[in-house]
């Protein structure tokens, strides 16, 4: 893989509407808000299609056909077999906060300082009011993380909150199945943000489906765009979540109140209130397109290892130095490098019309299924001048 791109497909053909605006080679921002294929207009003007031509009955195709097909797509890529465990929401804040909501006051929490900032946002209040007790475990150095995460797990919690691949630094957490069952049984609720992992890197939660939570979204990877967020929801756990809407009654809507509120047993029991339902046809078309394409996360992420490489072998940048790159192997779908200059950096590249980001002092650049080793050689040239 590494060392060489040697021959490398096209998909180029896949996404003629998003190109025909942002070429390739100046679109290094994959990671962040990846191109979309050309699937996803079909699939929202199918929604309005469906919405004109059924009216209220929009919803019995949605979640008589739609839904269960996302559901599956989604199983199917997690690999666990369990479409019935999958619940989609608009964003993964939304989901995240009815997991929360799951929880008993002044619950403990234990996270770390590297999460999304929706997350970091929420529990951050959640301590501001006395809603949460919340340890934080430095996500650095890397390669002691594991350990350190599980030795502050030693204490009870009722919710352990950390990511797959860090989003500021490209890190993946290794052997999750072995930092999981480190955690043990004094942690009630194991969530894992997905986010930064969902189709850019295999997952297998065959053997973790039964204990984790495990959240992501189409904005990224899934080339979906917003609106199209899910959370696999381990059978048995989280019941009756606090935080809820009637999508999660439908089952009892036209059946007599018995005593409480009424949840199902499977992972609607999360759902909200009325979505918009287009992020899920978006996301349905695309990973539908991906399977006729026969991609799946191993391909995408071989690929942009394989441009990855060629990226950094090319670079010959003074501000981007080698040993800027903050996290080497196992690393996620972008390059990520600390340095002091990322804010110029960033805006001088937007300047010259290339997409990359930043975060604080980390500039970020993720290639993605529309780049080819052409585009590589071109994005290496135009950063090293700058």
């Amino acid at each position: 893989m590494r060392g060489g791109t040697g021959s490398v497909k096209s998909y180029k053909r896949l996404f003629t509407r998003s190109l025909a605006h942002i070429p390739a080679h100046r679109h290094a921002a994959a990671h962040s808000h990846h191109l979309r294929p050309d699937v996803v207009e079909r699939a929202a003007l199918a929604c309005l299609d469906d919405a004109f031509a059924l009216a209220d009955r929009k919803w019995d195709k949605f979640f008589g056909e739609v839904y269960p097909r996302a559901q599956a797509h989604v199983a199917r890529l997690l690999g666990t077999g369990q479409p019935e465990s999958i619940v989609f929401a608009s964003s993964t804040h939304e989901l995240l906060s009815r997991l929360i909501s799951c929880l008993p006051a002044r619950a403990r929490i234990l996270t770390t300082d590297a999460e999304f900032h929706s997350a970091d946002r929420q529990l951050r209040r959640l301590e501001e009011s006395g809603g949460a007790v919340v340890t934080r475990v430095p996500a650095e150095p890397f390669g002691s993380f594991g350990e350190r995460f599980a030795s502050a797990a030693r204490e009870p919690h009722e919710l352990a909150l950390l990511s797959h691949v860090f989003f500021n630094s490209g890190h993946v957490v290794p052997e999750l199945e072995a930092l999981v069952a480190a955690l043990g049984d004094g942690v009630e609720f194991i969530a894992i943000d997905g986010y930064h992992a969902f189709l850019a890197l295999p997952v297998d939660l065959s053997r973790l489906a039964h204990r984790v939570f495990y959240l992501a979204g189409g904005y990224k990877y899934a080339m979906s765009g917003e609106g199209a967020c899910f959370m696999h929801a381990p059978p048995g756990h989280g019941a009756r979540p606090i935080d809820t809407g009637w999508f999660a009654g439908f089952g009892a809507l036209e059946a007599a109140a018995t005593e409480g509120v009424a949840y199902p047993a499977d992972a609607t029991r999360f759902a909200g209130a009325t979505l918009a339902p287009d992020g899920i046809y978006r996301l349905e078309a695309v990973l539908g397109l991906l399977a006729a394409e026969g991609v799946d996360a191993a391909v995408v992420h071989d690929r942009v290892a394989r441009l990855q490489q060629q990226f950094l072998e090319r670079l010959a940048s003074p501000a981007l130095p080698p040993d800027a790159l903050l996290v080497n192997e196992p690393r996620g779908n972008f390059l990520t490098w600390r340095t002091p200059r990322a804010a110029e950096l960033a805006r001088r590249l937007l300047e010259a019309g290339i997409f990359v980001d930043h975060r604080g002092d980390r500039l970020r650049m993720g290639f993605g299924l529309y780049h080819d080793p052409d585009d590589i050689e071109s994005l290496a040239a135009a950063v090293s001048e700058r």
